[in-house]
Formats: structure tokens, C-alpha cells, sequence
């Protein structure tokens, strides 16, 4: 049976936040891992626990939903962002998508809906609101960065070095004191933004920059 989707919810109201974490939690594949009030609380929850699905207020206090999108998206692509949101402003939606949201699901859809658009989303799909994706064209405007290394977080960059020195995801998690399944999706990260398919390649390109030293 495979592993349940871990989600984070991210919402600056308790009462609504708690209640779609509550329905989310009726499914037996779904498992709400966190809450978030502000985005720069989603943001640091989801370098902490790295969920598969980040479901988020597109309206947050501080930094505001389509940034902390957009932090998420670049600095742990692993996890999957949702808005959830009252707006069908077509801007809105398409700040979103170029924020690297991969889902935008309207507020006051049925439980069943949202619990649907979560599994479509963690499985590498893209969802919109039936309402709103009529309406638009979705383009991929992302760039790749120039040099791929610069993206990665100091966390990360350590893992890197560790693995070009030949420690395998178990030994990284005793050295560094976190749990190897945290050392595999940190990986997971790597290898995205190195867009490597291997932790063969993705070492091979740290030797090549001397993070093995």
C-alpha cells in the first residue's frame, strides 16, 4: 500500500484551516501533516517537513501566498503548491502558475473536489478549477537557472558534498543527525535542480566543482 500524501495546509484563518484540514484527514491516502498562519510560516514549515502537497491561501499575512510560492517552488521543488482561494481573477491565477504553483482550486468546492485536485497534484498533474482553466492557456515561463548549484540551499549543498564523498543516504543521516527519509527527499531536491537523474550524476557534478574536498 503506498505511503499516505503528506499535506500542509496554510491558511490565515484557524476556523476555515482546521476544517479542510479536518476533511482532508477523512481520507485514508491523505495524512495533514502541519498548519501554517502566515507565508512565511508555510515557508519554514515546508523546509522542515517537506510535504508532497503544500495547500495555500492565495491572501496570507506577510509575504502573501504568491510569494511563498514562489520561495517553495524554487528552493524545495519537491513540494507540491495548491492555492486555495476565493479570487477567480485571471491575474491572480496566472501569478500564481508562473510562481510555480501547480494547482488552483476555488474556495467552496466539495471535499470530495479537493481531496481529488490534492491526489491529482502529488501525482505530478496540474489542476484548475473547472471554471477558471477554460479561460486561460497554461505556459511553462520558468527559465533554467545559469548556473544550477547556486539554487541550492546551504542544507542541501552539504547533502551534496556528503554524497560526493561517498556516504550513502543513512550514513548522511547519523553524520548530519536527521532521518533518512529526510536525506532522500532533500536528494529529491538535488537531483531537480541539478536536473540529474541520479545521485551517481548529480555527485559526479560535485566533483567536478570540488564539493567533495
Amino acid at each position: 500500500m503506498p505511503e499516505p500524501i503528506r499535506i500542509l495546509i496554510a491558511d490565515d484563518h484557524p476556523l476555515f484551516r482546521e476544517g479542510v484540514a479536518l476533511s482532508l484527514a477523512r481520507e485514508a491516502d491523505i495524512n495533514v501533516v502541519g498548519q501554517a498562519g502566515t507565508g512565511e510560516e508555510a515557508c519554514e514549515l515546508a523546509s522542515e517537513l517537506l510535504p508532497d502537497v503544500l495547500l495555500m491561501d492565495l491572501a496570507m499575512p506577510g509575504i502573501g501566498g504568491v510569494a511563498a510560492a514562489r520561495q517553495v517552488a524554487a528552493n524545495w521543488p519537491v513540494v507540491r503548491v495548491i492555492m486555495l482561494t476565493v479570487s477567480e481573477d485571471q491575474d491572480d491565477l496566472m501569478a500564481a502558475l508562473r510562481a510555480g504553483a501547480r494547482g488552483y482550486v476555488l474556495k467552496g468546492v466539495s471535499a470530495r473536489t479537493l481531496a481529488s485536485a490534492v491526489r491529482l497534484v502529488a501525482g505530478g498533474d496540474v489542476y484548475i478549477s473547472p471554471a477558471l482553466a477554460s479561460n486561460i492557456l497554461y505556459e511553462m515561463t520558468s527559465k533554467e537557472p545559469e548556473d544550477p548549484f547556486g539554487t541550492l540551499t546551504n542544507r542541501e549543498q552539504e547533502i551534496l558534498m556528503l554524497v560526493a564523498q561517498g556516504m550513502t543516504n543513512r550514513e548522511i543521516g547519523e553524520h548530519l543527525h536527521l532521518a533518512e527519509k529526510t536525506i532522500k527527499h532533500y536528494m529529491t531536491n538535488v537531483l531537480q535542480k541539478l536536473q540529474v537523474r541520479s545521485r551517481v550524476e548529480a555527485a559526479l557534478l560535485a566533483q567536478k566543482r570540488g564539493l567533495d574536498e
